[in-house]
């Protein structure tokens, strides 16, 4: 991606090198447990297991401690940066053109754990978005296992995590969320997990539609990156997590989408760059 010259947004808090504590305190109903990003890119995990397990989260305290961030790191850091400023740009647009008015999340890079105000939370459940805080959350070393571990590097691929995670603050501002996750609340588990899966194919539609306004904008994208972000959502996808771990998939726990349909809406975004086409819950469930 060229990125060169490219602003650093502002809405960025660093608690790299800060320990969550065990002090434990209550938290309130799960109204304030929508988790949007649901938690779960590497292990294809229950999405439901944050909510309904609302009463078992604490809050923490979060102690600074000694830390020294790697030239890498601090690459990926500044990387984080433009792209979250690319978002706040072009979705402020965007939503102009619905007549409404955007409110950019704040992002906020941590190492180990996290306090949020959806729970505490490990760098294990990768990058997710909580939406009681408008808040999406990252430990900066899912950048090396997805290079490294899942083999779908590339800053186009890492741009994508990003743009994903924004695509569910999208979804909260427009009211999606919340109406996904009360009928997740209200259906079995089987049923909740397919609107989990309209839920994220959705947020990699949007991701893809940020792609192309951001390349319409500023001219970022250069040769390959879109293929890295593709290549990124095929990784990424239940029945490719699932074979990888054990060997098959089971149709029924998908929460995020098999890899052709993540690859399907992450492209129709990107080619379409129109919001409007990004109904993931109208379709049939075999039509995604």
């Amino acid at each position: 991606m060229r990125l060169d010259g490219r602003r650093f947004s502002n809405n960025v808090e660093d608690r790299r090198g800060m320990k969550t504590g065990t002090k434990i305190a209550g938290i309130g109903g799960i109204g304030g447990l929508i988790v949007a990003a649901l938690f779960v890119w590497l292990s294809g995990g229950n999405p439901l297991s944050v909510i309904t397990q609302g009463s078992s989260l604490t809050n923490s305290n979060e102690i600074q401690s000694d830390y020294t961030p790697t030239a890498q790191e601090e690459e990926y850091a500044n990387f984080a940066k433009q792209i979250l400023a690319g978002t706040e740009d072009v979705w402020t647009e965007e939503f102009k053109k619905l007549g409404l008015t955007y409110r950019a999340p704040k992002m906020v890079l941590y190492t180990g754990s996290v306090q949020s105000a959806c729970g505490s939370a490990t760098s294990a459940v990768g990058p997710f978005y909580c939406s009681g805080d408008e808040t999406l959350y990252i430990d900066l070393s899912f950048f090396d296992q997805m290079e490294k571990q899942m083999k779908a590097g590339g800053d186009f691929a890492f741009a994508y995590v990003i743009a994903h995670e924004v695509g569910h603050h999208v979804q909260h501002l427009l009211g999606t969320l919340s109406e996904a996750h009360n009928q997740m609340a209200r259906l079995p588990e089987a049923q909740a997990n397919q609107i989990s899966v309209r839920t994220e194919l959705q947020a990699d539609f949007y991701a893809g539609v940020w792609a192309y306004h951001d390349n319409r904008l500023f001219g970022s994208l250069e040769p390959g990156d879109i293929e890295e972000g593709l290549n990124a959502a095929s990784k990424i996808g239940d029945d490719y997590l699932q074979k990888q771990a054990q060997g098959y998939a089971v149709p029924e726990t998908f929460n995020h989408g098999r890899s052709d349909q993540r690859v399907k809406w992450l492209e129709k975004g990107a080619s379409s760059g129109n919001i409007k086409y990004g109904d993931t819950f109208t379709p049939s469930y075999s039509n995604l």
